[in-house]
């Protein structure tokens, strides 16, 4: 039996971050959001952190009016984001680990060592028609707490595994492909919809691309530094044609 469609969910955060080297509104990671419309695109990814290093509050708004295409906030658990999701409404909220002093996310959510904080954070999300996710490792302690926590989507945390591949670690690379399809698997079975993501490229994507239970894929920032050279339609139109070969 055929997998099921995989979807592309692309982060613009880092148009966001070209746009403020300089200030001013250019580039707009709006017009990225509806070029990623317009190409197969299946969602819009954007966080919202703290230092508003990226994407700014009102970027959100204006994303949700340029295009229908759903939009997944990652944010911090905090009782400042957990206001603005409640303000803006996404489709979904992701909820991430965030230190100030990082340049991007590092490793997943300790949602086991967390459940006190996040559980009032993910049910008022979820109370309000928000889907909420965890990104985490592809550890089963992880898992479990996302099962009660009560969540519908985890996103398993890819850094490790693209590291690997980079490194050209082949020994690391196929236990970190093993960790992230076993847990998919185990995840899809407890009735839990696996996303993956980060530091995923052309030449690493079609390996996670062809686990069968994943449902969505977000990348952005190697889309972004792609869109520098081959433009960003024709950057995400190239991946979602490998993630389709691979499936």
């Amino acid at each position: 039996m055929r997998p099921n469609p995989l979807r592309l969910g692309v982060n613009i955060d880092h148009v966001a971050t070209i746009r403020n080297a300089r200030g001013g509104d250019h580039p707009d990671p709006v017009r990225a959001a509806e070029l990623v419309a317009s190409v197969g695109g299946d969602g819009i990814t954007a966080h919202l952190r703290e230092d508003r290093r990226h994407i700014r509050d009102a970027d959100l708004k204006r994303i949700q009016e340029a295009t229908d295409l759903p939009l997944n906030l990652e944010m911090a658990a905090t009782e400042e984001m957990l206001e603005i999701a409640l303000k803006h409404m996404p489709h979904a909220a992701c909820i991430v680990p965030e230190k100030r002093e990082e340049r991007t996310t590092e490793g997943g959510l300790d949602a086991a060592g967390q459940h006190n904080t996040l559980a009032p954070i993910v049910w008022k999300l979820r109370d309000n028609g928000i889907r909420v996710s965890l990104f985490i490792e592809a550890d089963e302690r992880q898992l479990d707490a996302a099962l009660r926590l009560g969540v519908p989507v985890v996103e398993f945390h890819t850094g490790e595994y693209a590291h690997a591949h980079l490194e050209g670690d082949s020994e690391r690379l196929s236990r970190e492909l093993k960790r992230i399809a076993d847990m998919s698997a185990l995840a899809a079975k407890n009735g839990i919809e696996p996303h993956a993501g980060h530091g995923l490229t052309y030449e690493n994507v079609q390996p996670i691309a062809a686990i069968p239970q994943l449902a969505e894929l977000n990348i952005g920032h190697y889309l972004v530094g792609e869109a520098v050279f081959v433009g960003l339609e024709q950057a995400v139109r190239h991946m979602r044609e490998l993630m389709d070969d691979a499936r």
